[in-house]
């Protein structure tokens, strides 16, 4: 039976990892994930 609630379970929509997860606007990647897609998705690093 999958978790229904609480921090496992979500899922990075990529890897499948569970922790570091970034859902604002519904992303749903994990933070290392993000940090090799996002410039793709429009994301740019300020500084």
């Amino acid at each position: 039976m999958p978790k229904k609630f609480g921090r496992g379970a979500n899922e990075c929509r990529r890897c499948g990892r569970k922790r570091g997860l970034i859902r604002r606007y519904g992303i749903y990647l994990c933070r290392q994930c993000f940090r090799e897609v996002a410039h793709e998705m429009g994301f740019e690093k300020y500084n």
